[in-house]
């Protein structure tokens, strides 16, 4: 049973088990008729060749035949609906054309590969594990996917330093059983863990909800192998904690979202286990009262702090209907925050844990909650957080936004988002499904130790006149409140035309400048970023 905070029993005690989502398209599922090309494509590049029945060839010289998917437009024999898992992201909100797909297992391939199509102007989107947000792992036209799939092997572990070396197609989730083994984690969690790849975590400079407590990619990560446009590897695969010999050319590279070079290797730190893991959740009645209890629970708590998490009602309402799951709570709440410590001294971190909580509880800041009794419960806790993206995609066509904002008013937009569609007559808050409304959901989650918000709205459809009571108003909120555009997801598609909202035309100048230094043909991941 979960230990109440307040008593020591809880009206509803059990959580039904939830999977870890694995995340996969939806547009073969109940909702694909929901999901319309919303968003406007760039024209296609003329400086990018038609790939030839040649072009095939010459990639089946560099690979075997059953690491190459190919349309007969170009000589192959795959049927189009077999690339589609590699054209469409996740939420089939992007989708792409492309006719080849391209499967490699070494870095060598990796480098023929982009040789030839450097040599030859023919464009290429790098492809992980396709659980991306913004647009930035799908092609917008005809691009040849290179996926990182196949590159799956651990090449090193030293266990005296936590140190990891792998190809960049290892999935996370396998990568935290392999540490875990050996008494350590991996520094970033996600809850697409268990599809997406350290290489496209590094690419994108995922955050997660570690982040709290171990920091950003660009502390983790110690090396890299890229393979560069025109062919060229680029080995830093250092395993070394201190290098101050020049330029650290591998943070070009993390975030650089594919558009630069193709991580082919990662070198990691993982910190070691902790030995003591507490979680609980907490019912809170206001946004207010969210920032007062991690600001105490940021006191009380110190170093063994290590996740903070939030969400809205709206959010709990979905998690719950899409995943067969019970709250661990007495009722309902306007807010739920999870709060997770991790340590080395069990009691030392339950009687912190314990006073933060009774402290919450007498201060009237948090109204009810629950404490995880065993592993199980931590799990089942951390899934009703990790389910929340994948339930809001099954309840509607979701328009998602990653936002970094000053934690004060990080949830103020979620509000001022829903009065503007209201006010416009496509949103009515509390309304009963089946209206003639077309946005169902206006809700936001994330965390708030480093003030991410994650906002949603889920309407019927991805439609223009949805979209553009809140784009680029949104970007707009954002800057006026001086916030980032994307936290830790990454621009891409999506963003590219509103990356003026958090960089300079100076810094955006630069940035152009470093990509044609690297890809003065530009056929890496075109049409994103910048």
């Amino acid at each position: 049973m979960f230990a109440a905070v307040r008593t020591r029993t809880i009206a509803r005690t059990s959580l039904l088990r939830a999977a870890r989502p694995v995340y996969k398209t939806l547009g073969s599922g109940t909702h694909a008729g929901l999901f319309s090309r919303y968003y406007h494509k760039p024209a296609r590049s003329t400086a990018f060749k038609v790939l030839t029945e040649g072009d095939l060839r010459h990639f089946k010289s560099i690979l075997p035949a059953e690491t190459i998917l190919a349309t007969p437009e170009i000589g192959g024999t795959a049927d189009p609906i077999e690339l589609d898992g590699f054209n469409a992201d996740w939420l089939n909100k992007y989708r792409g054309n492309s006719q080849l797909v391209l499967r490699p297992k070494t870095t060598k391939e990796v480098s023929e590969i982009l040789k030839y199509c450097n040599d030859q102007g023919i464009a290429v989107v790098p492809q992980g594990g396709n659980t991306g947000l913004v647009g930035g792992s799908v092609p917008v036209h005809d691009e040849v996917v290179l996926s990182l799939r196949n590159m799956n092997k651990i090449r090193s572990y030293d266990e005296l330093s936590g140190i990891l070396v792998c190809d960049a197609g290892c999935v996370l989730e396998e990568l935290g059983n392999y540490v875990g083994e050996r008494d350590h984690i991996m520094p970033l969690d996600l809850g697409a863990k268990g599809s997406c790849h350290i290489g496209g975590n590094v690419a994108a400079n995922a955050g997660g909800i570690r982040f709290l407590r171990y920091g950003t990619l660009h502390g983790s990560v110690l090396g890299l192998e890229v393979v560069l446009p025109d062919g060229t590897v680029l080995d830093n695969m250092s395993t070394l904690r201190k290098d101050n010999t020049g330029y650290d050319l591998k943070q070009l590279f993390i975030g650089s979202e594919g558009t630069l070079g193709i991580i082919t290797g990662v070198s990691i730190a993982t910190p070691r286990k902790p030995s003591s893991v507490n979680v609980a959740v907490l019912g809170v009645p206001s946004y207010e009262k969210v920032q007062q209890a991690f600001k105490l629970a940021r006191r009380r708590c110190g170093e063994i702090l290590s996740a903070y998490e939030f969400w809205d009602a709206s959010c709990m309402g979905a998690v719950l209907k899409h995943h067969d799951l019970k709250s661990p709570l007495s009722s309902d709440f306007p807010f739920y925050v999870l709060i997770e410590t991790s340590g080395s001294n069990k009691d030392h971190d339950d009687e912190k844990l314990g006073a933060l909580l009774e402290e919450l509880m007498e201060e009237g800041i948090v109204e009810d909650g629950a404490l995880a009794q065993d592993e199980t419960q931590i799990s089942r806790m951390w899934s009703m957080r990790e389910g929340i993206p994948e339930s809001l995609g099954k309840t509607g066509a979701t328009y998602k936004y990653d936002v970094s904002i000053p934690i004060p008013v990080l949830y103020d937009v979620v509000g001022d988002i829903a009065a503007r569609l209201e006010k416009a007559s496509l949103f009515k808050p509390e309304e009963q499904p089946g209206s003639d409304h077309p946005v169902k959901l206006v809700c936001g989650y994330g965390h708030i130790g480093d003030g991410n918000l994650h906002l949603n709205i889920v309407a019927e459809r991805f439609e223009d006149r949805v979209t553009n009571i809140f784009e680029p108003f949104v970007y707009e909120w954002v800057a006026s409140h001086r916030g980032s555009i994307s936290a830790e997801h990454g621009v891409g598609l999506m963003k590219r035309d509103y990356l003026g909202y958090s960089k300079s035309p100076e810094m955006i100048d630069y940035m152009r400048r470093i990509k044609n230094l690297f890809d003065p043909k530009g056929i890496l991941n075109p049409y994103k970023v910048v």
